[in-house]
């Protein structure tokens, strides 16, 4: 009943070296190189993961060794400019669109990312929890680390998030109870009990993610 398929088309075109992608929020990502896959750009790492990202969320590509130009010693130092109104921030993302579009970035059902984020953070990008484990996705940093992602963004820490989610599917062959057993309590714990282990904590969490999943509709 919760076995989905999952797939993943890649569009490569040429690379380029060292560089940091530029977002319209001012945060820069660095990259070894990076590729078109439709309206999405893949940032690729030197060890050969990489983060994906919508297209429009990027406004520039910097190379890595790119300086900016001074003027020379001769020329006069231009007067500083007029003092301008700053423009208002933009307004926080939205955590539903966020999950909805990490979902299917990774192919798994949105319901089933937002049901996991609704009982992870409740749905807080700012969440912290006693453990340590950060944002909607609650991702500890070692593990986002892994991923490649920082997560205290609530874009990358919900793409991060669906990622594993999906690697942790792929894993147990679409088996959803190991699956979210694993995102709670850890792979080993679940690799040594052959599924769910017997903790109070980690079957009551299923149960809830399961119960949040079913109610937004999911099959």
């Amino acid at each position: 009943m919760y076995k989905f398929l999952l797939s993943l088309i890649l569009f490569a075109l040429p690379a380029f070296a060292g560089e940091f992608a530029v977002l319209a929020t001012g945060f820069r990502i660095h990259a070894d190189r990076h590729e078109f896959a439709g309206a999405s750009v893949r940032l690729y790492s030197r060890d050969g993961g990489f983060t994906e990202l919508p297209a429009v969320l990027i406004e520039s590509f910097e190379k890595e060794d790119a300086v900016p130009e001074t003027a020379a010693p001769s020329q006069p130092v231009p007067a500083p400019p007029e003092p301008v109104t700053p423009a208002p921030a933009p307004p926080a993302p939205d955590p539903r669109t966020l999950l909805h579009d990490a979902a299917v970035r990774t192919g798994l059902p949105p319901a089933l990312v937002e049901s996991v984020a609704r009982v992870e953070s409740s749905l807080r990008p700012a969440a912290v929890s006693p453990k340590g484990a950060l944002g909607l996705m609650q991702l500890m940093p070692a593990t986002a680390q892994a991923l490649a992602a920082d997560p205290r963004d609530p874009f990358q820490n919900t793409d991060a998030g669906a990622r594993l989610l999906r690697e942790l599917l792929i894993k147990y062959d679409g088996d959803v109870i190991k699956a979210l057993s694993a995102y709670n309590a850890g792979e080993p714990a679940v690799d040594r009990n052959g599924g769910a282990p017997p903790y109070r904590e980690t079957r009551d969490y299923v149960e809830r993610v399961l119960r949040a999943y079913l109610e937004a509709g999911g099959k």
